[in-house]
């Protein structure tokens, strides 16, 4: 099993920037992709970004447009989430998701998810 610790949610104003981290700990050996994906109010849960520990294979979803950055610290077994020009429908909690499956986009094959952070992007 894998721990995930996500931080650096918060509150910001449309077309600023947060960067959102998560911190693994415990058998990460054994998940080879960490994922971020976000739930707004009365949505389901979607796919954000994703990146393999093994090769550093990434994939986005098509509504970051270049926004996003996902990157890793393999020293700290830490993920990052650079979010920029940051938009009213950004708003939701987002969870960082660890699995086995190389770079995937299904939150099905995720085996271990944070509690999340909550970012709220304002007018």
């Amino acid at each position: 099993q894998v721990q995930l610790v996500e931080s650096g949610g918060g509150l910001v104003q449309a077309g600023g920037s947060l960067r959102l981290s998560c911190a693994a700990s415990g058998r990460t050996f054994s998940r080879d992709t960490m994922g971020w994906f976000r739930q707004a109010p009365g949505k389901e849960r979607e796919f954000v970004a994703a990146i393999s520990w093994s090769d550093g294979r990434i994939r986005y979803a098509g509504f970051v447009k270049g926004r996003f950055t996902i990157s890793r610290d393999n020293a700290k077994n830490t993920v990052y989430l650079q979010m920029n020009s940051l938009q009213l429908e950004d708003t939701a909690v987002y969870y960082c998701a660890a699995g086995g499956i190389v770079a995937t986009t299904r939150a099905v094959e995720y085996d271990d998810w944070g509690q999340g952070t909550q970012v709220t992007v304002s007018s």
